[in-house]
């Protein structure tokens, strides 16, 4: 009886032994066939890109783990080996557990964060601060795809390949490109560069969801926060923006516009979150014909109707789409976009009042001169900072210090919502001991 105990343990183990060697290799097949997928993201060009439109790429973010060998990076090479042994150039990981987990962990990669913004003329250093402030404090890694003229794309290189050590985001730089037979007529629209946000969906065609801000904004809290709203978009939302103003007394559109737009005061377009696939799908309702026209085909008919009524280009033909496409955009809190109009004559932000600043926006040059200098200093601060954990830490007891020097401005005087978040953000991020980041 001893005997055939003995025979049905030894079958038992050896079909144990057997399966589990089947399982490594089916892993390490699948792994082979999925060829690699460490690439970096490709840039879709649009038809009307020569030889497919590409700026310089170059990716600075994959995973990695300093002080390890090549093989240890993503896990260990070793294979299941019948003789439990392990090669002499594999790191001592235990072949055993490696084998049965490697594959079910490869298949569920970490979220990026697609983040686009547009650069011309005298905009490097701004957008370098932007992009700064929004790497200090996400946690999900971070794509960039960075629309520039051709003369800024060495300078923003040169600059980014300086920050690699992070690895912390990726980044692919684009030509400024427009639709060949209209590209005079968008090149001319408000600024020479402004309306190259509404192509996006027709150039980043493998995108789903982007973050798409101007260059003149920071990050006071991780974009991770921002990029979760989309998962509060309903079935028929493809994008979301903040008011133009909150109050109607000194608001533009409500006072001065020629032409449709959304809600009561507008939105701004300044930070715009968007599911692409949805706008790439969607089927327009407008104002030129009964026929509903998708996203390639209702811009350049918007821009020959409202070319003469229209002020803030881009951002006017949005708010056109969305007048006449209302269930399709959804609004998020002026703390998402706090700009001076919010503060210059009092304070009209209330979600800033009680959480403070998320994101802030300082359009009309303001943090290039002296105007609002509480918005200057925030810039100033951000720009002058390191990313050494010690220089972010004490960042904001710093910025306090000159935000106190406002308070002779009515945005100066609520000075203290433009460090709430901040110190937030800091405090989650950095003060913490790095295991538990």
């Amino acid at each position: 009886m001893r005997r055939y105990l003995r025979v049905v343990v030894l079958c038992l183990a050896c079909g144990f032994c057997s399966l589990l060697y089947a399982f490594s290799q089916l892993a390490v097949s699948l792994e082979e066939g999925a060829g690699g997928g460490g690439g970096k993201p490709q840039a879709a060009a649009a038809s009307w890109l020569a030889g497919g439109g590409r700026g310089a790429v170059r990716g600075a973010g994959t995973s990695t783990h300093p002080g390890r060998s090549d093989r240890c990076k993503d896990f260990s090479l070793c294979c299941w080996n019948t003789y439990w042994m392990l090669p002499s150039d594999v790191c001592g990981m235990n072949c055993f557990w490696e084998a049965a987990f490697r594959y079910s962990l490869k298949i569920q990669p970490v979220e990026k964060m697609h983040l686009a913004v547009v650069a011309c003329g005298e905009r490097l250093e701004e957008t370098m601060t932007m992009l700064k402030s929004a790497i200090i404090f996400s946690i999900k890694p971070l794509q960039f795809h960075i629309f520039a003229e051709d003369q800024l794309h060495d300078s923003f290189k040169g600059r980014l390949e300086s920050w690699s050590f992070l690895r912390t985001f990726n980044y692919t730089l684009y030509p400024i490109t427009f639709p060949s037979e209209n590209a005079a007529e968008w090149k001319k629209l408000f600024k020479p560069c402004a309306s190259q946000r509404l192509f996006l969906p027709l150039i980043l065609k493998e995108v789903d969801s982007l973050l798409y801000v101007d260059t003149d904004i920071l990050f006071l809290r991780p974009v991770d926060d921002i990029w979760s709203l989309l998962k509060k978009f309903n079935s028929t939302q493809i994008a979301a923006m903040a008011p133009e103003h909150e109050e109607p007394r000194i608001g533009w559109y409500n006072r001065f516009a020629r032409h449709p737009y959304y809600g009561k005061t507008g939105v701004n377009s300044g930070v715009m979150l968007m599911n692409m696939t949805r706008i790439r799908r969607k089927y327009f309702k407008n104002d030129m014909t009964s026929v509903r026209l998708r996203w390639g085909d209702i811009l350049m008919p918007l821009l020959k109707k409202y070319k003469l009524n229209i002020t803030w280009g881009d951002q006017d033909l949005l708010n056109i789409i969305f007048f006449h496409n209302p269930e399709s955009l959804f609004v998020f809190p002026c703390q998402w976009n706090y700009r001076p109009d919010h503060c210059i004559y009092g304070s009209n932000c209330h979600e800033a009042e009680e959480e403070g600043i998320f994101i802030l926006h300082g359009n009309r040059g303001v943090y290039h001169d002296d105007k609002q200098p509480a918005f200057r200093a925030v810039y100033e601060a951000l720009r002058n900072c390191s990313f050494e954990d010690e220089d972010i830490s004490s960042l904001w007891k710093s910025l306090e210090l000159e935000l106190q020097k406002t308070v002779h401005t009515y945005c100066g005087k609520i000075y203290k919502i433009f460090i709430k978040q901040l110190a937030k953000s800091i405090r989650d991020r950095y003060d913490r001991p790095p295991k538990e980041r």
